[in-house]
């Protein structure tokens, strides 16, 4: 059934009609009307696909990661809540169910859409990388399984091309956070800078070819999130430690050259995106600032609550940042703070819900939001 009605996909032939097409220019929750949310990425936004996958494998599906809103692991790598959990939660939806839940079963528990974000994706494929040298020991899943897995949801979701289209048109995509497994990796396995961003080109151009993937299939809200400032995790300051207070910046404490490289590929990707509207009037292709989100809780830690140690994880084994590759959380040599709502940095390289939290804020309707406040699924869906 899948292949028949992928083969009956055109290129899109109707002209959509937007009436705010600037960034940040109101409120998600004020007027914006979806019916489902398709997600695609990694453990930024991984609502358990890899737990289902590998179980008591995953080091996320065990305490005390969920301790704070879930009271137990889900497969979300931090104490709680994700971005998304908290954008679904202002739409009045239910976080869309992970992929790997939903396989095999048309019970309606789909009707949120699906989330495709697996733990330690890729958005090269795997084998792209062994090819640079580059080992993914995490899992083997790209960008690309994720958009086939969209692919092989949709006869579940819509039985013809209009129906298709006009199902997607009314949903809002986030096709990331994605990429920072590219970097993650040949930067923990000794890779020059020079190597690591001869990278960010073919990066962004996989995002961009998902992006227009479900464009062609009838999306008409595409949001996509760029990187952290790599340069502020407790992973990276670890792992890049220096004793020349010159790698540093003297108001955060960051390391400068790895968070220029976040800048990098970030300004590469909004060139990308915003070619990509240029072609696709009809859509909106929006830029989630991440980076610029986080860093403000950096140069101004208590204007959000956060405490002493900004950089430092919250659960860890100990170090300067309590960061230890060799005892990582939900180790037995391990220990979780008190307050993680204190602290941005859950498990060194993954988020707390707080810091979750101040993220979705600033999208939805704080000083980074993408989402006009009179975008309607209506004004998405005006055929000429």
């Amino acid at each position: 059934m899948a292949s028949s009605f992928h083969s009956q996909l055109l290129p899109l032939s109707f002209s959509l009609t937007l009436l705010f097409m600037i960034h940040g220019s109101g409120s998600l929750a004020e007027g914006a009307s979806y019916t489902s949310i398709f997600s695609f990425g990694d453990s930024l936004a991984d609502t358990g696909n890899l737990f289902r996958l590998k179980g008591s494998g995953l080091r996320c599906g065990h305490p005390p990661y969920g301790e704070t809103h879930f009271n137990r692991p889900t497969g979300r790598c931090s104490n709680g809540r994700l971005v998304i959990d908290f954008i679904a939660e202002a739409l009045g939806m239910q976080t869309p169910l992970p992929y790997e839940e939903l396989t095999g079963h048309d019970d309606g528990s789909g009707r949120w859409g699906a989330n495709f974000a697996v733990v330690g994706a890729t958005a090269l494929s795997d084998s792209f990388l062994e090819e640079m040298g580059i080992v993914n020991e995490r899992t083997n899943l790209s960008l690309g399984d994720e958009i086939k897995w969209f692919q092989q949801r949709l006869p579940s979701i819509c039985t013809n091309i209009t129906d298709c289209r006009d199902s997607l048109s009314k949903s809002l995509f986030l096709m990331g956070e994605i990429g920072g497994n590219d970097y993650n990796h040949p930067f923990m396995q000794g890779k020059s800078l020079d190597k690591v961003r001869s990278l960010a080109p073919l990066v962004i151009d996989t995002i961009r070819s998902a992006v227009e993937t479900v464009l062609k299939y009838g999306a008409t809200t595409v949001v996509v999130p760029g990187n952290l400032p790599i340069g502020c995790l407790p992973l990276y300051l670890t792992l890049f430690q220096s004793n020349n207070a010159e790698d540093y910046d003297p108001l955060t404490g960051c390391v400068k050259r790895l968070n220029k490289f976040s800048e990098y590929h970030n300004q590469l990707l909004q060139m990308e995106l915003n070619r990509l509207q240029q072609l696709h009037p009809e859509a909106y292709i929006a830029y989630a600032d991440y980076y610029n989100i986080m860093m403000r809780f950096y140069r101004s830690p208590s204007k959000f609550g956060f405490g002493d140690r900004v950089l430092s994880a919250c659960c860890g084994g100990g170090g300067p940042y309590n960061y230890n590759a060799s005892a990582m959380c939900a180790l037995e040599s391990t220990t979780a703070c008190e307050d993680p709502s204190l602290y941005v940095s859950w498990d060194g390289i993954h988020l707390t819900e707080a810091a979750y939290r101040f993220v979705a804020d600033a999208l939805l309707e704080g000083p980074h939001a993408v989402f006009p406040s009179a975008l309607t699924a209506d004004q998405l869906h005006k055929e000429q």
